[in-house]
């Protein structure tokens, strides 16, 4: 897709920070609403996306969070991807997508985190999710390829949770949106100007000075800078996470659910023989944002001994590809940071979320296009999302991250 690297006009009703998933998300249900006639900007620095969150990701989905808010929202995106071409107007052209539904299993080895498992479990039961709790005798009958030696209770989903093809509703956005006007270009915000209480413009790395009506920081793991920018802060910093994919010389007789080991690694089914596992080292810091160098040592020292225990079968596999991504990480309660400032109010959020960010833009992306529309939220109310928790120091805390 060709981009621009200048805009064509002074200024814009909207101009969004970062044209990846969750700016293309917004920008595309800013022209489904009703009423809303104005003209979008997004910029993105690297139309490559090659570094993105977006590019990185595991591109699944999964109903077991432990905040019902987080649970509904996930719903609304299994409804979407499930029925994508219908949600974009029938056009023919639009994929029919469908989720992988390999599902999440969550394994605990200790009695507190079990009890995590059924106190989520409940909330997700309450919110219709078809999470099942499993003894370590059902995960064996069911799943024999675990070692379940050391597990005391499992938790898995296998109803709208697994796999699902991110890259085609990101590029229909991104497509959809610009045959309806949305004006995409290549280039970075390097400054942004306020009077007062209010956003004014933004300038270029190209040197042109944009007006603006509202401006959305939608920069990822970028989004403290975005927001340092305009004098305002917020909790975000960038999370190195490391993913392999990996081949079995004996791969397994079933699909693999995306498997969270007690220990913080995570496997799952890639297809064809091949799996992708991710994780982290113990020591997880904030890191540059241009720092994507892989660690060799956690994989030989950590992921692949905790993978080769978990399920016998991986003690003969082989990395066929290896990358280090970004989690745009809230560090005050791993939740989403939505909707305006409560002083720079037409500076929005659109940040934090913690590695689940991609199966929460499409609900996010029409969330925040109906509060800058019409004021309020007329699907689901996304106010606990909003910036003044953090200021009011009341979080949200989300404890199902990976």
């Amino acid at each position: 897709m060709a981009h621009q690297q200048r805009p064509e006009r002074a200024s814009y009703d909207i101009v969004i920070v970062g044209g990846a998933i969750m700016g293309a998300s917004v920008a595309w249900f800013l022209t489904e609403m009703s009423g809303f006639d104005g003209r979008i900007l997004v910029i993105e620095r690297d139309a490559s996306y090659k570094t993105s969150s977006t590019i990185h990701t595991t591109s699944c989905m999964r109903q077991q969070f432990s905040g019902a808010l987080n649970i509904r929202i996930s719903q609304f995106a299994a409804d979407f991807v499930k029925n994508l071409r219908a949600h974009m107007g029938g056009d023919p052209r639009v994929p029919e997508l469908s989720i992988h539904n390999f599902g999440y299993m969550y394994l605990a080895q200790d009695d507190a985190a079990a009890q995590a498992l059924r106190d989520a479990h409940q909330v997700q039961i309450a919110e219709g999710a078809a999470t099942r709790l499993m003894t370590p005798a059902q995960i064996a009958a069911e799943y024999p390829f675990y070692q379940t030696e050391d597990i005391v209770l499992g938790s898995i989903n296998t109803v709208d949770e697994g796999y699902w093809d991110a890259t085609a509703v990101f590029d229909w956005w991104r497509r959809s949106g610009q045959e309806r006007g949305v004006a995409y270009i290549e280039n970075e915000v390097v400054a942004i100007t306020r009077d007062g209480a209010r956003v004014t413009s933004v300038t270029l790395k190209s040197g042109e000075e944009v007006g603006c009506g509202q401006v959305i920081n939608a920069s990822g793991p970028r989004a403290l800078r975005t927001a340092q920018m305009a004098g305002l802060h917020i909790p975000v910093e960038p999370r190195k996470r490391y993913s392999w994919v990996f081949r079995a010389e004996r791969p397994l007789a079933q699909d693999l659910p995306l498997t969270i080991d007690p220990s913080g690694v995570h496997v799952r089914e890639n297809g064809g023989g091949t799996y992708q596992a991710g994780g982290h080292g113990a020591d997880d810091p904030a890191v540059a944002y241009n720092d994507f160098a892989m660690d060799h040592s956690l994989w030989q020292e950590h992921i692949w001994p905790v993978l080769a225990h978990r399920i016998p079968q991986f003690e003969a596999i082989k990395v066929i590809a290896e990358w280090a991504g970004h989690y745009a990480y809230n560090t005050f309660d791993h939740n989403a940071i939505l909707g305006p400032h409560p002083e720079v109010t037409n500076f929005l959020f659109l940040n934090g979320f913690s590695g689940h960010g991609l199966q929460q833009s499409p609900a996010m992306g029409r969330g925040l296009a109906e509060w800058i529309v019409h004021g309020e939220y007329r699907t689901l109310d996304l106010s606990p999302f909003h910036f003044d928790r953090i200021a009011q120091g009341r979080p949200l805390v989300e404890r199902a991250i990976i």
